[in-house]
């Protein structure tokens, strides 16, 4: 009889401990995972009954009209869970690290859920009136030299982009909007990210993420990358506040400017990543964003662009998008819906090697020729 060996016997444990180790990861990504959907749902059904008992009191809003197909909700969370499982495969893969959403403490998690409660009947009223130019009645020295299109209510959010209630509150929002998927649809972005890196020298890579907002990317870029440093850019200085509470890294330095006026050398980046920025911009405002991205990357560089869907790329999803605007104040929604993206990438250098749509978001990668 065969007697095992020392090297043998360690073998099969690293053997027997492998399925394990794996059967625990996904264990833990689904009741995280889980426990997110089920959080945001229950604010998203409560703010839908407040609504309700809202409208008797305030005039009566536009019927909503979709122009297309709408999904179920039983398509919507078989599409989550579609995300959810790519983004673990992704972990899986080692592309980065067991994500970490939502690690807010219960104090937290209980004030951020009463300040989001008591915007909800302000929204409800700028929605029902119209009213989307409230941050314009009393603006301070840095609000007054934003741009115009910039100074709005976007989403009949309260302050806007111009507070720092706002930016603590915003990402709570977003994801009682998307069921606490938010954060798994930013990460595509990390799947080319983790690609290029396996070329490079972290160190060496210079690295901007454009409309870095509360730092909902640059976070989990760093985390996942521990040796890279990256720039976020904005225009919201209350935002840029909380993502420097947020991210307490030395790898990270924060920039306040325009998207479409970026404060680089040409030809001096190597990643670009931009989250949920274009669906905000006037038509004229994104070309020049694009020709900007051209102008500072470096040739082979990498534009990572994570934002809404656009018609056409989930038929079934179309009605819904149509929706949006018709819900939310989103003045440069419906011409995203129509922009083609891929063509003025193109016509300033940038070629898309990759597009993949990821729930109600797109994600994609340009490449600078």
């Amino acid at each position: 009889m065969a007697v095992a060996t020392g090297d043998n016997k360690a073998s099969n444990r690293i053997r027997n401990a492998a399925p394990l180790a794996k059967i625990a990861r996904r264990t833990r990504y689904v009741l995280d995972q889980g426990s997110r959907v089920a959080l945001y749902t229950l604010h998203s059904e409560a703010m839908r009954r407040m609504n309700q008992r809202l409208q008797k009191d305030l005039p009566e809003t536009p019927r909503v009209t979709p122009t297309g197909p709408v999904p179920s909700q039983r398509r919507m969370l078989a599409d989550i869970a579609k995300l959810f499982a790519s983004d673990l495969k992704s972990v899986e893969d080692g592309l980065y690290p067991m994500p970490s959403d939502g690690t807010m403490s219960p104090a937290e998690l209980l004030n951020t859920s009463r300040a989001f409660f008591k915007d909800v009947p302000e929204v409800a009223r700028r929605r029902a009136t119209g009213a989307h130019q409230e941050v314009n009645d009393d603006l301070d020295e840095f609000a007054e030299a934003l741009p115009r299109y910039y100074r709005q209510n976007f989403h009949f959010q309260t302050d806007g982009w111009l507070s720092e209630e706002s930016a603590r509150l915003y990402d709570f929002q977003v994801d009682v909007l998307f069921s606490g998927a938010t954060a798994a649809m930013r990460r595509r972005a990390l799947v080319p990210f983790a690609e290029i890196l396996k070329r490079k020298d972290q160190r060496r890579v210079a690295y901007l993420d454009l409309a870095c907002g509360t730092g909902g990317l640059l976070g989990p870029a760093l985390k996942a990358f521990p040796r890279l440093r990256g720039t976020g850019l904005d225009l919201s200085e209350p935002y840029l506040n909380v993502a420097r509470g947020r991210i307490k890294s030395n790898r990270a330095c924060f920039v306040t400017g325009l998207a479409e006026s970026l404060p680089f050398a040409d030809n001096s980046l190597d990643v670009i990543s931009c989250v949920y920025l274009f669906h905000e911009l006037p038509p004229k405002i994104r070309r020049q964003v694009v020709a900007e991205v051209a102008r500072v990357l470096k040739p082979g560089g990498s534009f990572l662009f994570v934002d809404s869907l656009q018609t056409g790329d989930v038929p079934d999803y179309d009605g819904l998008l149509s929706i949006f605007p018709q819900l939310f104040h989103e003045p440069y929604f419906t011409s995203y819906l129509q922009e083609d993206l891929t063509g003025i990438c193109a016509e300033n250098g940038l070629e898309q090697h990759w597009m993949v749509p990821a729930f109600v978001s797109r994600a994609a990668q340009f490449v600078k020729t």
